[in-house]
């Protein structure tokens, strides 16, 4: 199985299209080819001439650890070649760094959530290139949370810099298709490709969409692992609640918890509510004391979602759901729970941070009305998830 920067360094007759162009490559600490050489170093033996470096959101070297901490412009001390923070005091391209090169290379892994922010930066990247005659190139790379599709699709006015346009929460597109897709949908007028990768299989057991033979690198330094990815379009919400995602543990955004509930409970309340939402997966109790972030060095009661092992099903696991479902069973245990965080979330200070998460008060109005029944939510979110995978389907490259 070879990722899309691994066919263009093995096939010379893609790198034609290079010859003589200043190249810039986005990438991130993930960016590695089978060999897990870092993909500027891989281009550089090459002979491909690179003129610049951009960083998303955690920076080209992924060391920042929290959401909305920028990273600054640099040097790349090795090539010496300037490398641009997409995540810093900017978020799309400036004019200036966009006059550094003639093709950019895109050279992200995502995790195939439309919060996570490498898929906004793409669609700064197309515009940006639109704007300037510059070309695009999208070394494709598996979405390791496979096709599956799920949840509401973000209303008119609530794009943001994890809302880059009408989709669900679960996508289940790479990289290369989303441009596709929003080239299409916005009618962007730029020299796009997408070197496709060769042998990925996203239905086929055991990876659905993550290759066993590779191993996994963090894209971001709380994406630890596939299990991750898989719950991220769910644990993703916690980010908007008052709730621990597990930031200052080990296995961040794979379980929730705080030192006030009672976790047992709560999935014993979830089971009630709706059995058929948690197919697929397994809930386990347990503890955790966070060394940083929400509810810091205090024991919390927590429940891990486990997207792995026998019990876990591809087709049937819903990690929107569970997640939603969680957070209902909370609201009815305890009906005066303090849930929502209220602070600015990606820089959106005039909404609620778990509604700019869902594209949409939707998702929220529904935890919160006592009279809404899993069914209800259902009965919003089914007609999205079927209008995404109709619209979608041109834009499928495998």
């Amino acid at each position: 199985m070879l990722f899309g920067i691994d066919r263009l360094l093995a096939e010379p007759e893609l790198r034609a299209g290079l010859q003589g162009k200043r190249v810039a490559l986005l990438a991130h600490p993930a960016s590695v080819t089978a060999d897990l050489t870092h993909s500027l170093d891989a281009l550089v033996a090459a002979g491909v001439n690179i003129s610049a470096v951009f960083g998303p959101q955690h920076g080209v070297r992924g060391d920042l650890q929290d959401n909305m901490m920028e990273s600054p412009d640099f040097t790349d001390p090795q090539s010496g070649v300037p490398v641009f923070s997409l995540y810093g005091e900017v978020r799309r391209p400036t004019d200036a760094s966009m006059d550094t090169f003639d093709v950019m290379l895109v050279d992200l892994q995502d995790v195939g959530c439309r919060i996570y922010t490498f898929v906004t930066t793409l669609l700064y990247v197309l515009e940006a290139a639109a704007k300037h005659g510059k070309a695009v190139w999208v070394l494709d790379r598996p979405n390791p949370a496979g096709r599956p599709v799920e949840g509401l699709t973000l209303l008119p006015g609530w794009e943001s810099f994890v809302g880059a346009g009408p989709m669900p929460m679960r996508h289940g597109l790479t990289l290369g298709e989303l441009g596709h897709w929003f080239i299409a949908q916005y009618g962007l007028a730029v020299e796009y490709r997408v070197v496709a990768m060769q042998g990925w299989q996203p239905e086929a057991a055991p990876g659905f969409g993550w290759p066993a033979e590779r191993p996994w690198i963090n894209p971001s330094p709380n994406a630890a692992n596939v299990n991750m990815a898989r719950a991220y379009a769910g644990t993703v919400m916690l980010e908007g609640t008052n709730l621990s995602e597990g930031r200052g543990t080990t296995r961040p955004l794979e379980l929730f918890g705080a030192p006030d509930i009672d976790a047992r409970a709560v999935i014993a309340e979830m089971q009630r509510l709706a059995p058929a939402w948690l197919a697929g997966c397994t809930l386990r109790d347990m503890w955790f004391q966070p060394t940083f972030h929400k509810h810091v060095g205090q024991l919390c009661a927590g429940v891990f979602l486990h997207a792995e092992g026998p019990a876990y099903d591809h087709a049937a696991f819903r990690p929107w759901r569970v997640q939603a479902l969680a957070f209902k069973a909370i609201r009815t245990l305890y009906p005066h729970y303090d849930l929502w965080r209220d602070f600015p979330y990606e820089y959106v200070f005039d909404k609620l941070a778990i509604d700019v998460i869902n594209g949409g008060p939707g998702l929220r109005t529904w935890v919160d009305d006592p009279a809404a029944t899993p069914a209800d939510l259902d009965a919003l979110t089914l007609p999205d998830e079927a209008a995404w995978i109709a619209a979608r389907r041109p834009h499928l490259l495998y």
